[in-house]
């Protein structure tokens, strides 16, 4: 066991439920293939570590993904309760520095976790913040439920307003490079994932002919 932490947290790729709001322009089918390859760039990036990680499945776990991780199903009413169970439950593990990634990050890296846990050395917090005002990292060195209490979810003011409230009760937090996921056509056809993917642009063009 290490004594930090890597929690991503992964929806189940099943067709119409995963990039709802990208379902509505370019399909179930094509939402279904983007989620499959983001899934990939994120398990490749987590791969790369070695550290101690858990993966958080929506629904059922997944034997053939993260094959040699801990892997376990979220609990919690809403996203913001099951992070906080989730970090709840690594550090009372016995983890002292942990960060949570999602899974639809097009130009995530081994290094951006890093950087996230390193950040940690000097802060008690840390935000990867992504480009829509939300967040695709969080980390702690000590659990700080309130980051995840009566928050905006999907909502373009969400790190403001959680960075705020932690700077009105003195906790101190870094900040990693602001990157972009994918939610919309706009933020898809934008990316360099997309662009370079010309296997996933032919399947979207067949998909919508």
């Amino acid at each position: 066991m290490t004594d930090t932490l890597v929690i991503v947290f992964v929806k189940n790729i099943k067709l119409g439920t995963v990039k709802t709001r990208l379902a509505k322009t370019i399909g179930d089918f094509g939402a279904f293939e983007v989620y499959t390859e983001l899934v990939k760039i994120t398990e490749n990036a987590t791969e790369a570590l070695d550290i101690d990680k858990r993966i958080y499945f929506s629904n059922t776990i997944v034997d053939s993904q993260w094959e040699h991780d801990f892997k376990t199903v979220q609990e919690g009413a809403d996203l913001g309760e099951r992070m906080s169970i989730a970090f709840k439950d690594g550090f009372e593990a016995g983890y002292k520095k942990i960060v949570l990634i999602g899974s639809d990050l097009p130009d995530i890296d081994a290094s951006h976790i890093l950087n996230g846990l390193k950040a940690l050395d000097q802060n008690e917090v840390v935000f990867g913040p992504a480009e829509d005002g939300g967040y695709y990292l969080v980390g702690m060195s000590q659990l700080e439920t309130s980051i995840f209490t009566n928050k905006p979810w999907s909502q373009p003011h969400l790190l403001t307003e959680t960075l705020q409230e932690l700077h009105n009760n003195q906790i101190s937090v870094g900040i990693l490079d602001t990157l972009n996921d994918i939610d919309t056509y706009e933020d898809l056809i934008a990316s360099d994932f997309y662009k370079s993917n010309l296997k996933l642009q032919e399947k979207i063009q067949q998909l919508n002919d």
